[in-house]
């Protein structure tokens, strides 16, 4: 049966899934563009903006283990829909983050605790109200994924939604530093965190369960259904798994450990590659437009190339898991060449761009394939959940990768080397993958296709 034979209409749900994480990733980058202009108007130094960042990752990583269960009990729809809804608002607060920070004080010190600079309060609950409804994306469009595709489409329908990511870090260098230049960084928060309400009318229409769904043919569903794992004999009523029942499982670790050593560094690109640029070569907000652009349309290719890759294998015969893992290694060979970001760094601010670049794009790459083992490896209502403990995982590494770059750029820097700083920061980002691919093998060894959990059947 042909394409068109079978239908389209899955690939319309992967396009509201791209859109959803294109403004998620558009009302993320935000602050970073900023951080230069921002740092100098509040006076931050570079730990009270990793605080500021760090506060996002944590908040964002425990959302991200309630969001799983959530998405999971709620449904793909309307936990969608309540995600995007609270972190447009946590996008716009950042607006009123003056005000929100004096609300603080004053509550801190009527309890007699001290006060925290206004400002950095104030940016920290907007970035907590956003941190909470961001983390139900990828819960839920894993999980509109495993529901609409097929395993052998998986993960390059996941590169396309994931290459939003890319998108919105795109477009945001593209917007932000106009509309601050032009109406004030207020006007950046609220502009831009008014898109998701927007989204959400196209949601509301066009998503409904694959079984409920009157857009989609017979012969569509049928063939995302052709590998759906059967229902077990017993007909036993499904139950939701408990996080216990998942933590003894072996693929949830190998899962969370690809999280946790390499969420971190598209975490430190993402918040400290503006700074990077001004401290290192004094570009201003507006003279970041071009690298910065340059650098994550780099990274749109390869999520989608990467999601592309394991076709290669499944096509000769591998697993899809195995074909998975074989894409990964190869896809984690490409970040070793930020070693060089430094060293080179001299001729150019364009060598550290590109070379970051092809590390930011691999690491899309990578996330694209890691995000698929969940629904590899898991029942699907099972999958959402799965997702939220790796991305508590991630969200730990990086905290703790954020936190760290903080306390070496303020280290070094007060010793008239901040680039020893960088250097070290540029080295566990070339690394983490390689580590990564490992201790997923060595806890996940199967050469062929791994069975989920039989005890997880009806979880």
């Amino acid at each position: 049966m042909t394409r068109n034979a079978i239908g389209n209409y899955r690939w319309t749900i992967c396009g509201l899934l791209f859109f959803a994480t294109t403004i998620n990733y558009l009302d993320r980058q935000v602050l970073s563009l900023l951080a230069p202009s921002l740092s100098t108007e509040f006076g931050w130094t570079n730990t009270d903006y990793a605080n500021i960042a760090a506060a996002f990752q944590f908040i964002y990583a425990v959302a991200l283990l309630l969001a799983g269960r959530i998405v999971d009990k709620l449904g793909t729809k309307r936990s969608y829909h309540l995600a995007i809804f609270i972190w447009s608002l946590g996008a716009i607060a950042h607006a009123y983050a003056i005000w929100v920070g004096e609300a603080v004080n004053t509550i801190f010190t009527s309890i007699g605790l001290a006060a925290v600079p206004v400002s950095v309060a104030g940016f920290i609950v907007a970035r907590a109200i956003l941190a909470i409804g961001e983390a139900g994306n990828f819960p839920a469009a894993i999980k509109a994924t495993a529901e609409y595709f097929p395993k052998a489409e998986r993960s390059f329908a996941t590169g396309i939604f994931n290459s939003g990511a890319n998108i919105g870090a795109i477009l945001a260098p593209l917007s932000v530093p106009i509309i601050a230049a032009i109406w004030g960084w207020q006007a950046a928060f609220i502009w831009i965190g008014a898109i998701g309400f927007i989204w959400m009318i196209f949601w509301a229409i066009f998503f409904d369960e694959p079984a409920e769904q009157r857009r989609l043919s017979k012969s569509e569903l049928a063939y995302i259904q052709a590998d759906a794992t059967p229902e077990p004999a017993s007909q036993a009523p499904l139950r939701k798994a408990s996080w216990g029942e998942l933590l003894r499982q072996r693929q949830t670790w190998a899962f969370a450990a690809g999280k946790f050593l390499t969420d971190g560094v598209w975490w430190f690109f993402l918040f400290w590659l503006p700074k990077y640029l001004a401290t290192t070569y004094g570009l201003s907000t507006t003279d970041m437009v071009i690298p910065l652009t340059v650098l994550y349309s780099m990274t749109m290719v390869g999520s989608i190339a990467g999601g592309w890759w394991p076709t290669v294998f499944i096509r000769r015969g591998h697993g899809v898991f195995e074909a998975r893992m074989k894409a990964m290694l190869r896809i984690a060979l490409f970040p070793l060449v930020v070693l060089l970001a430094q060293p080179l760094g001299g001729i150019s601010f364009w060598m550290p761009v590109i070379l970051i670049g092809i590390g930011a794009s691999a690491h899309q790459a990578w996330s694209a394939n890691l995000l698929t083992t969940a629904s590899d490896l898991f029942p699907k209502h099972s999958v959402a959940s799965v997702v939220g403990i790796g991305g508590l995982a991630g969200g730990i590494g990086g905290v703790l990768v954020t936190k760290l770059g903080g306390k070496l750029f303020d280290y070094y820097g007060a010793l008239g080397s901040i680039q020893t700083g960088y250097m070290i920061m540029f080295a566990f980002c070339a690394l983490a993958y390689l580590l990564a691919w490992v201790l997923m093998r060595v806890l996940v060894p199967n050469t062929k296709q791994p069975v989920a959990p039989t005890e997880l059947a009806n979880a």
